[in-house]
Parts: C-alpha cells; sequence; structure tokens
C-alpha cells in the first residue's frame, strides 16, 4: 500500500471528517474540484485499503480484547484497583482513593472462576453399557 503525500494526508482528514470533499481540501486539492476528487480518491483500492487498515486499528484500540479483562479482573481481585470518591467536609471536598470493596472483589473472581470453569460441578456416572445384537436372518 503505497500512498502519496495528498492521498495519505487525504484519508487521515477523511478518518477524521468522514467528509469526502473536506479531506479532499485538506489534502490540497482544488475546492472546485474537492467533491469529485474525494470521490475518486475514496474508490481508490489503496487509499480504500488504508482507510479501512487505520479504522480497524483505532477500534482495536479502544475495545478490551480477553486478555485485557482478564488482567483487570486480576487486579481487582487482588485489591490493586483504587477508585476516587470525593468526600465532602466542613472546609470543602476531599479526594479519598478506595479500594475495591469485598462485594467487587468476590464478583470478578466469580467471573475469573466461570472463565476457568473452577466451580463446575462433576459428576461420576456409572453403569453398563451395553449392546444387544439381533440376528434377523431368516
Amino acid at each position: 500500500m503505497k500512498l502519496n503525500e495528498k492521498q495519505r494526508a487525504f484519508a487521515e482528514e477523511y478518518i477524521k471528517s468522514l467528509n469526502l470533499t473536506q479531506a479532499a481540501i485538506f489534502a490540497g486539492y482544488s475546492s472546485k474540484t474537492a467533491k469529485q476528487q474525494g470521490s475518486r480518491l475514496f474508490t481508490n483500492a489503496d487509499v480504500k485499503s488504508y482507510i479501512e487498515k487505520r479504522l480497524r486499528d483505532m477500534e482495536n484500540k479502544r475495545i478490551a480484547d480477553a486478555e485485557e479483562v482478564l488482567e483487570y479482573l486480576t487486579s481487582v481481585v487482588r485489591g490493586e484497583m483504587t477508585e476516587e470518591q470525593v468526600i465532602f467536609d466542613k472546609e470543602g471536598s476531599t479526594i479519598a482513593e478506595l479500594k475495591a470493596g469485598v462485594k467487587d472483589r468476590n464478583k470478578a473472581a466469580e467471573l475469573l472462576g466461570k472463565r476457568y470453569a473452577l466451580f463446575t460441578e462433576k459428576k461420576e456416572i456409572s453403569g453398563k453399557v451395553g449392546v444387544e445384537i439381533v440376528d434377523d436372518i431368516d
């Protein structure tokens, strides 16, 4: 994916504004032809591919993956997470940092336990398994 400077500028501005004409003007195209240039650039396979890749990358950074969720839950269970709480006193307000409470820690432990199947009931089943063979050949 080899983009020239104008194409890259167009793509980056389009990602921000989602406006083809504005992105073309930002990239240095004439305002008279910006609408046509924006449409042309947007249909260019390399530009389109670049925009799609950048949008995917941005989405991946915003959405927590499984490992990140597990790390977060583990830090809650271990009491490493704190939350700020504003407490009002006679002089104004004070910010206090509170560690996760027992309920929060238990919930995090429960979610981790479910993930690792720690709480499944194991039942032993015993009995005979048999197959009856019937010979009906006449």
